[in-house]
């Protein structure tokens, strides 16, 4: 049985690990194309762009590999909620809930991922995970997990969003 839930601990963390490092990958290569992604970073209410731009690509890319490596994985999994939680508010939060609906993109990919972050940061990494290995103690109490994902992931996002988002005023239709 112990086997048994630290293999779904590390498949989880791994996958949510390879998603992050993924979408990230797929932002450095809009990075080298242009200011398209900070020009529309812009234009959904985030100051300074090319600053976000960079932000954003960077925590997905770091994120994903420590993610799967299962180092302090609470907080990496409230980096992960942080991240999609910022997408929900700015960007999703008005549209559907698929995903797939056209012209824009909803909202249950983002909530899905930010709602794992919070939970799976709270069960821990399991045994098979660097923060086994160099013998932190804190992410296998639940509680305090639970406190650190929470911190990174909503906090995280509040201060994100007080510092840097102005959204943009509705248009007059």
């Amino acid at each position: 049985m112990e086997d048994a839930l630290n293999f779904a601990l590390l498949a989880a963390r791994v996958w949510v690990g390879v998603v992050m490092f993924a979408h990230g990958w797929r932002h450095v290569k809009a990075l080298q194309s242009g200011p398209g992604m900070a020009n529309w970073l812009e234009s959904i209410g985030l100051r300074n762009g090319a600053l976000q731009a960079q932000l954003l690509t960077w925590s997905e890319i770091a994120v994903g590999p420590v993610l799967a490596l299962g180092f302090l994985t609470s907080a990496a999994y409230g980096a992960v909620a942080s991240l999609m939680l910022v997408a929900f508010i700015t960007n999703h939060r008005d549209k559907s809930f698929f995903i797939t609906a056209r012209p824009t993109e909803g909202w249950e990919y983002v909530m899905t991922l930010a709602v794992l972050g919070i939970v799976l940061g709270t069960v821990g990494p399991g045994r098979w995970s660097l923060d086994r290995a160099f013998g932190f103690s804190f992410p296998f109490e639940h509680d305090k997990a639970l406190l650190v994902a929470a911190i990174v992931g909503i906090g995280g996002t509040a201060l994100y969003l007080l510092t840097f988002w102005r959204p943009p005023a509705p248009s007059e239709g």
